[in-house]
């Protein structure tokens, strides 16, 4: 994380030489295939707050005034800024980047940034100045065509708790003023979700959702087209500011099924294939024109649990959950070792936050048996929902756990849905499911409270609510004396992991990218691809 006294100058992102406009264009274009482009069929990241969004929209199209350094381990970096001082607990002050063009000619400014953080794109009418709250459910009213799908202030209030404006100093010049003291703000600008649009182009779009399928955005290539569920076409944005762009055109293609990726790659209908589970490593592999790359990413994958249904409301079943996995069989046997447990939901790169001493619970069948026993639990159902292969391995890891919660006396029924709608429609059936949490920044806000806490997702959609948790959830926002904040961080594990479960953490999620060898490119320890001249063929 950036010293929040620092001064941020420079970035790994400085001005790549560019080409003479009359130079015949031999770039290249390729195409990538991918389970998914986007859960929602828009391309705003408030909107689209996912790991398939992640891939085809960071680093490409959309970006913000501090980044994560996707060359390196996901440090923060300057990217639309090129600076940021602190003035306080709850004000940075930030030096945007002169000269920087959005896709429609137009230079970026402060403007342009407060608009970015305001109610129109990101709060709606109950945003930080008028003291209201839309939450996940609600009615957004607004101008009509304009109104705002109700996730977005659901994850601009979870993702900037405690902005109270953006305040224009002049062209260049912006401070984020905060209503509470904030340590975590730098890294709050750098993760997914806090991106810079055009406020004319916002202003000049019909609907939402003309903008929200053609962006006007800073990064270095533009949206073409659009076709929802099937592909995206980006092209090269010539006057971008970091360099001529090195492809011509990119393009998503969505392709579900592994296989079918797999073997469009092997027959060069592809450049390159996305989500390849461990199994499928070698196979391709053996032909010597193609190479698989990837590894561990800040993502964990999880399950997690809704306290409302009849059988979870007790905390003894869901501790049963957590003890009744065994998680290294799973990492073995479906991920080949080519991941790890964490010890919980938390990275090592909170640096002096990471609990150092957690673990997950312990796999322990006689535990999980006799927490069932002294819960009075009969047998009684208990569905779990699932999508098909959203997430590598997703089913057969499903299919594992099934099995190994009725050795422990779990009788949990698998129910196929199609989609995250169904997934999170409440009712009856919804007990069980399938999530990832990723570390969006280097604090435990970025996925405790981000995902958990009385703004995230799993107490918006109402699957869980817990007093004190919440309680600390400000704690840890709002604090500002290290040690006090670990202490609360803490105690979160131990209620949301243990004492009151949330969830439980499987493992730490991986992700490989298959592609011919002689494209020198190298994968983001992320799910963002990385098209950039710096990480085209050098």
């Amino acid at each position: 994380m950036i010293d929040r006294r620092s001064l941020l100058a420079g970035s790994a992102l400085a001005a790549l030489p560019r080409f003479a406009i009359g130079q015949s264009d031999q770039r290249p274009s390729i195409t990538v295939a991918v389970q998914k482009i986007s859960n929602t069929n828009t391309l705003e990241p408030l909107r689209e707050q996912s790991n398939v969004g992640e891939r085809v929209m960071v680093t490409s199209l959309w970006e913000g005034l501090l980044g994560r350094d996707y060359a390196g381990k996901l440090e923060t970096i300057p990217v639309l800024a090129t600076e940021a001082r602190r003035l306080s607990d709850s004000v940075v002050e930030l030096k945007l980047r002169q000269g920087v063009k959005f896709h429609n000619g137009d230079e970026l400014t402060a403007e342009d940034v407060a608009f970015s953080f305001g109610n129109d794109r990101m709060f709606g009418p109950g945003g930080p100045n008028s003291g209201a709250t839309i939450r996940v459910g609600e009615v957004n009213p607004g101008r009509t065509g304009k109104e705002l799908p109700i996730e977005v202030p659901a994850v601009a209030n979870r993702s900037f708790p405690g902005i109270e404006r953006i305040e224009v100093v002049d062209k260049y010049t912006v401070r984020w003023i905060n209503r509470t003291p904030d340590v975590t703000l730098e890294g709050r600008m750098a993760r997914y979700g806090a991106e810079i649009g055009s406020r004319r182009g916002y202003a000049e779009a019909a609907t939402w959702l003309d903008w929200s399928r053609k962006p006007v955005t800073t990064g270095p290539y533009k949206v073409a087209e659009f076709r929802a569920d099937h592909s995206l076409t980006l092209v090269a944005h010539d006057e971008y500011w970091g360099g001529r762009p090195p492809l011509k055109q990119l393009r998503f293609v969505e392709v579900p099924e592994v296989s079918s990726r797999v073997n469009g790659l092997l027959s060069g209908e592809y450049h390159f294939a996305c989500d390849i589970p461990p199994d499928q490593i070698s196979g391709i592999e053996r032909n010597r024109g193609f190479e698989v790359q990837g590894g561990t990413i800040p993502n964990h994958r999880l399950t997690v649990f809704d306290r409302n249904h009849a059988p979870l409301r007790d905390a003894r079943v869901r501790r049963a959950f957590t003890h009744a996995i065994d998680r290294q069989a799973i990492v073995d046997s479906l991920w080949a070792g080519r991941t790890s447990i964490p010890r919980g939901l938390q990275w090592e790169f909170y640096g002096d936050m990471f609990v150092g001493d957690w673990s997950v619970p312990k796999f322990d069948l006689a535990e999980a048996r006799r927490l069932l026993r002294e819960a009075g639990y009969k047998g009684d159902p208990i569905p779990y929902r699932l999508l098909n292969n959203y997430y590598t391995n997703q089913t057969p890891t499903a299919q594992v756990l099934v099995e190994m919660w009725r050795a422990a006396g779990l009788n949990v029924q698998i129910e196929m849905k199609e989609n995250w709608s169904q997934i999170l429609e409440p009712g009856a059936t919804r007990a069980v499911r399938d999530w990832s949490n990723s570390g969006l920044f280097s604090d435990p806000v970025s996925s405790l409270v981000n995902q958990h806490g009385p703004n995230g997702q799993q107490q918006q959609v109402g699957e869980y609510a817990n007093e004190e948790f919440n309680t600390l959830c400000r704690a840890l926002e709002t604090g500002t004396d290290r040690a006090q904040r670990k202490q609360a961080f803490r105690r979160m594990l131990e209620i949301a992991e243990r004492e009151d479960p949330a969830y439980t953490v499987l493992h730490q999620n991986a992700t490989f990218t298959a592609k011919r060898k002689d494209i020198r490119w190298k994968a983001a320890p992320a799910f963002a691809m990385d098209f950039r001249a710096a990480n085209w063929g050098a």
